[in-house]
């Protein structure tokens, strides 16, 4: 597989967000910069993930995608777009719930414009740690399938992160 990569480009209010390969938890602390950056940026009008590169995106990435749309929730008009093609990835976006949150589409009306890509932005362990339990817990919140799918990790992970308890 592709190693993962994150592209970016901000154009005319419109903010493009595009995955390319295997998209994992390593680069989740990099689609969280992201989201919060989303959050704060003047002048967004809308908002395009493009997964027709990603080969893979693994339930953290995810997660943080969930987060970009609810980011800006209430400060775009539409929900964010997110283009992608192969019925693989359809599918997952389909159950996963994300046609709550976002607009699902197989092309895009208009190319977007030229993409850089965004440094990484690293993680310790226990930062990644974290990162992988918001990311979970946002998925939740989609759904009752993604509840029940993923509440024994999120538990398992909390778990560990509260450590040994002292009796």
């Amino acid at each position: 597989m592709v190693e993962g990569r994150i592209k970016a480009a901000f154009d005319s209010g419109v903010f493009v967000l595009k995955l390319c390969g295997d998209v994992r938890l390593t680069l989740c602390a990099t689609l969280d910069a992201q989201a919060q950056r989303l959050a704060d940026l003047p002048g967004l009008r809308a908002v395009m993930v493009d997964l027709r590169e990603a080969t893979n995106v693994d339930s953290t990435a995810l997660g943080f995608l969930a987060k970009v749309a609810l980011a800006v929730q209430g400060r775009v008009e539409q929900p964010p777009t997110i283009i992608a093609e192969h019925p693989d990835v359809l599918h997952m976006l389909d159950v996963m719930g994300f046609a709550r949150y976002f607009t699902l589409v197989e092309a895009p009306l208009t190319d977007p414009p030229a993409l850089a890509d965004l440094p990484p932005v690293e993680a310790d362990a226990s930062g990644l740690q974290q990162r992988i339990l918001e990311a979970h817990r946002i998925l939740m919140q989609m759904s009752d399938h993604n509840r029940h799918e993923f509440q024994p990790l999120v538990e398992l992970l909390e778990s560990q992160a509260m450590g040994p308890v002292s009796r």
